[in-house]
């Protein structure tokens, strides 16, 4: 790492629900090394494991995550989120107490969250980053609860950056366009993708099934994957999403899998895929966009930020998106006739803001 030219040292802290915010805070780590900014890592084990491969000389934090359950029902699964909020809000507690400790110990001039509430801090300049500005839910009424507490915590830091695009042609439609905004500034920086913008090339095998998300969602979904790749003919691999786990493959007759792979060998598969099946989470679908793959995207039973998002980008043809309870096999040679419509995005302001940001934390200096 180059001279820190302007000494500052930065905390990075996203959320623990699914591998998304965990691999997209990949991106930002690299975007403030490049701008000569020190940053610092924290989160629980299985993040700290992902990083850790990737970026072992960076300092790591243990942070107990959230650490959210899904039920195996989807008729169940508002019931057991609202049943694990005092949970949440004792995470939220214990995670600011945690940051002004750290905060203190370390000298950290920039903190950035990436959905967790409890990182703000009265003396030090606090980002928030979400594509969720409006948060979906079952009724009106939960919807309206829901979003006065996600404000309520957003309004506390000094801005708020979402990764999506900020005009009419953008990815998570009203999620993070909603008709009322945080107080705090919102800056719109592009997708967070690990995975550069570029042109589809020449497949070099047929499917690649990604696997991610809260249990026991997570494994009711590898366990249907399994079974439709026990009928699919042509080369398969299957990404079962576990990163605590030995980064090895295992040969199957008609597939095979691995544990968990690192960002350059993830990237290599998604871009030689010709389709790839995986879950309507945000970070991936930001991936899928950036490389302008065919994808089936299947949302986790009842989690409504999924459902919505597979149904907006399948609205517009940007891919197909079905239920967890349909059959894939039928939806796999639907999607062999389907009319996909990639669409061509600019490039994110990921850097400006940063080089932005820079500037006005040297003249507080």
């Amino acid at each position: 790492m180059g001279k820190n030219k302007y000494q500052i040292k930065a905390l990075i802290a996203p959320l623990d629900w699914g591998l998304g915010h965990t691999t997209r805070s990949i991106v930002l780590l690299k975007a403030l090394q490049e701008a000569d900014i020190e940053v610092v890592m924290a989160g629980s084990p299985n993040q700290i494991t992902i990083w850790s491969k990737e970026y072992p000389d960076v300092l790591k934090f243990p942070l107990k995550g959230y650490n959210v359950h899904y039920t195996k029902r989807k008729i169940f699964l508002p019931l057991a989120i609202i049943s694990q909020i005092p949970k949440i809000l004792f995470r939220i507690y214990q995670e600011h107490h945690w940051l002004k400790k750290i905060v203190a110990k370390e000298n950290i001039q920039l903190i950035i969250s990436d959905n967790r509430f409890g990182l703000w801090h009265k003396s030090t300049h606090c980002i928030f980053i979400t594509h969720q500005l409006e948060i979906k839910a079952s009724s009106s009424f939960l919807q309206s609860w829901v979003q006065r507490i996600n404000y309520f915590f957003i309004n506390k830091y000094a801005a708020c950056w979402v990764p999506d695009y900020a005009g009419e042609k953008n990815i998570a439609g009203t999620l993070s366009h909603p008709e009322k905004l945080p107080k705090i500034p919102v800056h719109y920086i592009g997708p967070l993708s690990r995975c550069k913008q570029r042109d589809p090339i020449a497949p070099t095998f047929d499917y690649l099934f990604l696997l991610s998300g809260p249990e026991p969602q997570r494994t009711l979904l590898e366990n249907k994957f399994r079974d439709a790749l026990e009928k699919l003919s042509g080369k398969s691999i299957l990404l079962l999403g576990k990163p605590g786990t030995a980064s090895v493959s295992t040969t199957h007759p008609n597939y095979t899998t691995f544990n968990h792979l690192e960002t350059t060998s993830l990237e290599k598969y998604m871009q030689e895929a010709e389709w790839i099946i995986c879950r309507a989470g945000y970070t991936t679908i930001m991936e899928i966009l950036a490389l302008k793959k065919k994808a089936i995207l299947i949302p986790t039973p009842g989690q409504t930020e999924q459902e919505f998002l597979g149904a907006h980008l399948a609205n517009q043809k940007w891919c197909i998106c079905i239920d967890q309870e349909d059959d894939l096999l039928t939806a796999v040679e639907n999607a062999k006739t389907f009319d996909f419509q990639f669409p061509d995005f600019p490039e994110g302001t990921l850097q400006q803001e940063i080089e932005k940001l820079l500037s006005a934390l040297k003249k507080d200096q």
